[in-house]
């Protein structure tokens, strides 16, 4: 299989190519998505396989606009339209009852289902023509840092899937967050672009799931993407430096090898000139804009592989905002292996 790159002009192909069973890799805002006929189980199959992704790990329904949720959910709860309101098109996706016409492949046999509304008009413009509920996880093969360039899909998916959309760089650049309304208080279940703090501007109280930050146990089942499962690494070991970030950029240079590779805090490079002269030096921008840090988390993780590092040491911003997304995605890189300053 060869896989095309399209644009913005071949709305119509990969409206097509999802309508007839195939595979398309679709911009969000958040990441680049791996897209299937959401109503299709085989074709949903095929996500599985072109990813290595394990089957009890749950996909999200990317939608166009809240009026369709009906379509594909029951007993929706009046917070369901509430967070539509405040936050759609945009990086949430909110856990609902299921109606029978998801396929059990979707959901991991769960009863519910993660539905997402996405703020790139162009993958929007797509799930319209095509008709259907797109179901997308990450469009990189599992385990690997989530791709925010069509590049980085193409790098992971080349030759597994039919064609890839490019609309762009991600301007969020990790996934959306993932709250569960099943259960009373809600509960956060993935940290991403809306913020903790936003969800209680709308809901009130919202619990936060153990899972955020802590790895789960064999025995337990994800009720959303990427809660189980290591995920985000790059090929070399990764180890979390969380604290302030003079002393943690310190300690990165008092215990890293002479070949490691680094990811810091824009202020702190002068501490790592030979890492940056050897190209083992990836700045997040600076420690106090974690939209910045956001952005760049999943291009740092995956350029080191493009190197021969033993190892990567990682600054960690404090989990206010958007900063808890940073921490869980970078603490799951780790396998949470996180040292704290």
């Amino acid at each position: 299989m060869r896989t095309r790159i399209l644009t913005s002009d071949d709305i119509g192909q990969a409206a097509a190519i999802l309508r007839e069973g195939g595979l398309v890799g679709i911009p969000t805002e958040t990441v680049y998505g791996l897209g299937a006929n959401g109503l299709d189980a085989a074709a949903v199959s095929r996500i599985f396989e072109a990813k290595g992704r394990p089957q009890d790990n749950p996909l999200i329904l990317h939608i166009p606009s809240a009026e369709w949720l009906e379509r594909y959910c029951r007993d929706i709860p009046d917070a369901a339209y509430a967070l539509a309101e405040a936050f759609w098109p945009g990086p949430l996706t909110m856990i609902l009852p299921r109606r029978e016409s998801v396929p059990d492949v979707v959901t991991a046999g769960l009863e519910t289902v993660g539905m997402r509304c996405p703020a790139h008009e162009l993958c929007r413009a797509i799930i319209e023509a095509a008709g259907v509920a797109v179901a997308a996880p990450s469009g990189n093969r599992s385990g690997r840092p989530s791709p925010t360039t069509a590049g980085h899909m193409l790098e992971d998916m080349d030759g597994r899937i039919d064609a890839i959309v490019d609309g762009g760089a991600c301007s969020v650049g990790v996934e959306s967050t993932i709250i569960d309304l099943t259960c009373c208080p809600p509960r956060l279940l993935r940290p991403g672009g809306v913020t903790l703090e936003q969800l209680r501007e709308v809901l009130g109280e919202v619990d936060v799931d153990p899972a955020v930050t802590r790895l789960m146990g064999e025995g337990e089942k994800p009720r959303a993407p990427g809660m189980k499962y290591r995920h985000y690494a790059p090929k070399a070991p990764v180890t979390v430096v969380a604290g302030d970030g003079e002393k943690s950029a310190e300690y990165i240079a008092a215990h890293m090898g002479e070949e490691d590779g680094i990811i810091c805090f824009a202020e702190f490079r002068p501490l790592f000139a030979a890492q940056a002269e050897r190209g083992h030096l990836m700045d997040l921008g600076p420690s106090a804009d974690k939209e910045e840090q956001a952005r760049h988390i999943f291009d740092a993780l995956r350029a080191f592989d493009h190197t021969d590092v033993p190892a990567i040491w990682a600054q960690c911003p404090d989990t206010g905002g958007i900063g808890l997304a940073i921490a869980n995605r970078l603490n799951k890189a780790a396998g949470f292996h996180i040292i704290e300053v």
